[in-house]
């Protein structure tokens, strides 16, 4: 089991050249990656998204690229265009306020868009340094997920276990629920009809007759056997499913309908406690599972 939050920063100079890379999960239902990088790296973009779909299957995960060069080859163009035109500009403002100097080179060549300066960017060999930072940060990342991820599945556990514990009390108390339909039958019997169903064999057969009856509509060993089945399959699930999420979510659902039927059936006092018990338990299960890939 994984968790979906995690922090990861790697970073390595190689030469002139410093790269970090910076990984951040969060929840989500689904894979969702955003991916941060210098604006003249965008064709990589592809690249790092295959890879971290590669390694991770929910969740969102912010992947941020930086660069850092010391040095760096630089082209240098002259606009002569745009110096005609700067000069053109202030030899007429010369002439109209009589000025006789002329400008000179050094002020053109500063007036903006004159000299135009480009670095040299070779993405393939950013790559091959990005790729290896990016390697790094994600068995980071990775670890980072794995570690709590083990916390996160051990708290399950014990919450689990507590879902048992309160199964074990509700078997308990069957004998008493059945004596209870059995009882209350049978003073409604006596309210209607009086003492003078005791010994009477053609009514104590109704009576056995109607608590059947009723012991099936309020029978909750169905339930109580599924819900045991679904707690057994949810230990199976977390020990063999590297990506459990979304099937134990999916057993919490059915969970949740075994606890609600077993509620609806039960007067008993201990029983509806023990159920609001599950509940609250159950509740703090599905909290932890939105954290889990």
């Amino acid at each position: 089991m994984k968790s979906m939050t995690g922090y990861a920063y790697c970073e390595n100079t190689v030469k002139d050249l410093t790269v970090s890379v910076e990984l951040k999960g969060y929840n989500s239902r689904f894979l969702d990656l955003a991916v941060f990088l210098p604006p003249w790296l965008s064709g990589l973009e592809p690249g790092i998204r295959e890879y971290m779909a590669s390694r991770f299957n929910r969740g969102k995960v912010e992947i941020s690229v930086r660069l850092r060069a010391l040095h760096g080859d630089i082209s240098i163009s002259v606009n002569t265009a745009a110096a005609r035109s700067y000069y053109k500009a202030m030899e007429d403002l010369a002439s109209d306020l009589g000025i006789l100097e002329k400008p000179g080179l050094a002020l053109i060549l500063g007036l903006e868009g004159v000299l135009e300066t480009e670095k040299k960017r070779d993405s393939e060999k950013y790559w091959a340094i990005i790729e290896g930072v990016m390697h790094s940060a994600a068995d980071q990342f990775e670890a980072e997920r794995i570690r709590e991820g083990i916390h996160t599945c051990q708290d399950i556990l014990s919450h689990i276990e507590v879902l048992d514990d309160s199964i074990r009390i509700i078997e308990s108390l069957v004998p008493e629920l059945e004596l209870s339909i059995k009882e209350n039958l049978k003073a409604r019997f006596t309210e209607l009809l009086g003492d003078s169903i005791l010994g009477n064999t053609i009514e104590e057969n109704r009576i056995l007759s109607e608590t059947a009856v009723l012991l099936m509509k309020h029978s909750i060993s169905e339930e109580l056997s599924r819900l045991s089945g679904h707690l057994k399959e949810f230990r199976l699930e977390t020990e063999r499913n590297p990506v459990p999420g979304k099937k134990l979510d999916f057993l919490c659902q059915e969970i949740n309908r075994e606890i609600n039927t077993i509620g609806s059936k039960t007067p008993i006092l201990e029983v509806s406690r023990a159920v609001i018990n599950m509940k609250n338990t159950l509740e703090n299960i599905r909290e932890q599972l939105r954290n889990v890939e």
